[in-house]
């Protein structure tokens, strides 16, 4: 299964493949079984495929190409895809090199997609980056805590630490419980060194930014006064989770934190870079400004609504200044609004923002983007 670090690196390498006259396809599978745990995307697939061969001239280089790449995806799906998929990417083009690559993910791709361009359609690939993006949780009570980190629909990290139990004071009388106060401190305070210790570990070799703190008030309250201010400033939530909370239950409260925390992140990013644009200040709105500020490596972070795709479906013609991977295609080449993009910010070390309130970008396009200086 792709994990966050291996896509991160096939969104670069897939950024940097040069356009060709050659059909390139990008698919995307929602492999996850239906009720009766039966795949239903090989019609789809079967048809889709089948329906856009069919465009190009018999024995012509281009459906010769699309040809192999037809075989080899379905071989790969007969012979690698994993039962415990939730989602694949797959992405060929015979007539360039025998381009091949395929990702399978534990979370979920919603919608079967084929895409035929010229480049890999990666805003698909993008937005499930960012939609499952790497974050830490920490489940923990008085003697006993687990770090997570989940990514991409999987627990990435599980680790433990556990602490030697000492006795309730309900088990302690008389003068005993003056001097058994200061030691049960003392305990409780080097228990939560070790858990800050090893999330900081853990943070700082995941790349984490956002951090979940769930248990019970005790080691709560510790815990925040042992937090290093750059890790402090990660967490994103407190909540009330039991330590015998199984994995999974851990993952699914966490994940719906996550959601919410990403919707009120984006109304106030959002909101924040249209009154810098508005101010004359670092931003940039709509998808030609955008564009032209990717061009020129300005670009710090772009956000783009999740209804891009609707608002820009086909094809479009853009000037060669905006889009120069396309100065070798016949001049009637078009691109995809959403990949050019995405795939000019992956080259230019730009983040992408995926912003799920359609409402939030409306006003501009559908997408807007803070800059690193400007021109």
């Amino acid at each position: 299964m792709a994990t966050p670090s291996m896509l991160d690196e096939k969104l670069r390498e897939l950024s940097s493949f040069e356009p060709t006259t050659m059909p390139v396809l990008s698919v995307y599978l929602n492999t996850q079984p239906d009720q009766h745990g039966r795949d239903n995307f090989e019609p789809f697939l079967r048809k889709e495929l089948k329906a856009r061969g069919a465009t190009y001239p018999f024995r012509s280089p281009e459906r010769q190409s699309f040809e192999r790449d037809v075989e080899r995806i379905m071989s790969w799906i007969g012979t690698e895809l994993r039962p415990s998929s939730n989602g694949v990417a797959i992405f060929a083009c015979g007539g360039a090199g025998d381009f091949f690559e395929a990702l399978q993910f534990d979370a979920p791709i919603n919608v079967n997609r084929l895409y035929v361009d010229h480049q890999p359609h990666l805003y698909t690939l993008a937005k499930l980056q960012d939609t499952y993006r790497p974050y830490a949780a920490v489940v923990a009570d008085t003697n006993t805590a687990r770090i997570f980190v989940f990514g991409l629909g999987r627990t990435i990290v599980k680790e433990t630490v556990t602490s030697e139990k000492v006795r309730s004071r309900s088990q302690l009388g008389g003068w005993w419980l003056r001097r058994y106060q200061a030691p049960v401190e003392n305990f409780h305070l080097r228990h939560s060194k070790e858990i800050v210790q090893q999330l900081e570990r853990i943070v700082q070799g995941e790349g984490i930014e956002n951090i979940f703190l769930a248990g019970d008030e005790v080691i709560l309250s510790v815990l925040r006064a042992q937090l290093p201010p750059f890790l402090a400033a990660k967490v994103v939530d407190e909540m009330k989770l039991d330590i015998t909370t199984p994995d999974h239950e851990v993952f699914r409260a966490t994940l719906a934190a996550m959601r919410e925390q990403d919707a009120q992140t984006d109304t106030d990013r959002v909101r924040a870079m249209i009154d810098e644009y508005r101010s004359g200040g670092l931003a940039a709105i709509g998808v030609h400004d955008v564009l032209a500020a990717l061009a020129n490596r300005q670009v710090d972070t772009v956000f783009l609504s999740t209804g891009l795709e609707q608002i820009h479906s086909e094809e479009e013609g853009l000037d060669e200044a905006l889009t120069p991977a396309l100065k070798e295609m016949p001049e009637d080449t078009g691109i995809r609004i959403t990949d050019a993009l995405v795939t000019r910010a992956r080259q230019t070390g730009a983040k992408v923002t995926f912003v799920e309130n359609p409402a939030l970008l409306a006003n501009v396009g559908g997408v807007g983007a803070t800059l690193r200086y400007r021109l």
